[in-house]
């Protein structure tokens, strides 16, 4: 099959959910002999040309925060008409607004896999959200396969309109275990931080995490990895809170991250809107303790292997937090069971095979 990607920013990732996925299918696709496409930004992808067997398409967009993913998926849309895709894969529900575009041709097969709700989103104003709830409709209707990550999108998805929804569950990369080397630089030690780790926007939360950490008495640290994107006030907001005891690391490199989970005494992720929590479950994998926020996405991903927290309160946060702190027993409890979770549900190699599947049901016409 000749498979083309669009709504992503690009690969290989650095960051971002949407982009770890389409790089782990699509390299996975392409080592099955089939012919992938990959539509990328040129400000997020720097090399040329094929990446590993993938063919990078380097498309304009207008890099605003309200323009950047519509108008790159609007060029990289009119740039696949003139190709002859059998599937054309649209990610996320703005981009997939467009998804309208192959079926113009009559040439290419439409899937559309929805990652999140986006219009849940707090960086988005009042018309922005008002937009993007009006473009679940055409990305659920244009498609001819509609497909999601998680059982609570599906659930949404099949309830608001009335269509077969497939679920296609993303991986997990398996663990690398590192002794503490790169961190100290941060001045980490094993087992004496706590990590949180995403992309620094308002939906993941890490205000509730740095107020109900800032007053605590332990000599614990907190280490805040990620960069924000189009979050520059907020970014201000949080760096506001930078002290002895809480660190913030900004982008951090896969070595680096293998360390931070590796050694990390606790992961907490206290999100208010997630598709697939990736960072969770890569914690788990390392059978890093995790603490979440009660949003059915984070309780549906780690299953009985984690601790909650009631959503945006702080005041619980912080109670669970002291808990956990003076409680190691209770961190160290379920040991290797929580990466032998992870392994056993969690397989990219079955996500591009779940993937695969859909996409020749979608050609047979099935």
């Amino acid at each position: 099959m000749k498979i083309a990607f669009i709504g992503q920013k690009g690969i290989p990732a650095t960051y971002g959910g949407i982009e770890d996925f389409t790089e782990k299918v699509a390299l996975r696709l392409s080592k099955k002999g089939h012919q992938v496409t990959v539509y990328c930004r040129p400000y997020y992808t720097q090399i040329e040309g094929e990446y590993k067997g993938v063919t990078l398409k380097k498309i304009k967009s207008i890099k605003t925060k309200h323009l950047d993913a519509i108008s790159h998926t609007f060029f990289s849309s009119l740039d696949a008409l003139s190709e002859d895709y059998d599937i054309v894969n649209y990610q996320g529900i703005g981009p997939s607004s467009l998804s309208f575009f192959p079926r113009l041709n009559g040439k290419a097969k439409v899937v559309v896999t929805i990652h999140s709700l986006d219009w849940k989103r707090k960086k988005w104003g009042p018309l922005a959200k008002s937009l993007l709830k009006l473009a679940e409709y055409p990305s659920a209707f244009f498609p001819h396969k509609l497909a999601t990550i998680s059982e609570e999108l599906k659930n949404y998805l099949e309830k608001n309109f009335k269509r077969e929804v497939f679920k296609v569950t993303p991986g997990i990369d398996p663990p690398n275990q590192r002794e503490p080397q790169r961190i100290k630089k941060f001045g980490l030690e094993k087992n004496k931080f706590i990590l949180f780790l995403g992309r620094l926007v308002p939906e993941k939360g890490c205000h509730y995490l740095l107020e109900a950490f800032k007053d605590l008495d332990t000599d614990y640290k907190l280490f805040v990895a990620g960069n924000g994107f189009f979050s520059e006030d907020y970014l201000k907001k949080l760096h506001a809170y930078k002290s002895e005891k809480i660190l913030f690391g900004g982008f951090v490199e896969k070595e680096v991250l293998e360390e931070l989970f590796t050694n990390a005494y606790l992961y907490v992720l206290p999100s208010e809107i997630e598709g697939v929590p990736q960072a969770l479950l890569q914690a788990l994998s390392y059978d890093r303790c995790v603490l979440a926020s009660d949003i059915p996405e984070n309780k549906e991903a780690m299953g009985k292997w984690g601790f909650t927290f009631k959503n945006k309160d702080v005041r619980d946060l912080r109670e669970n937090l002291t808990f956990l702190l003076s409680n190691k027993e209770a961190v160290q409890n379920g040991g290797n069971q929580r990466s032998n979770y992870v392994k056993s549900k969690y397989s990219w190699d079955k996500t591009a095979e779940d993937l695969e599947r859909l996409f020749v049901q979608c050609l047979e016409g099935n």
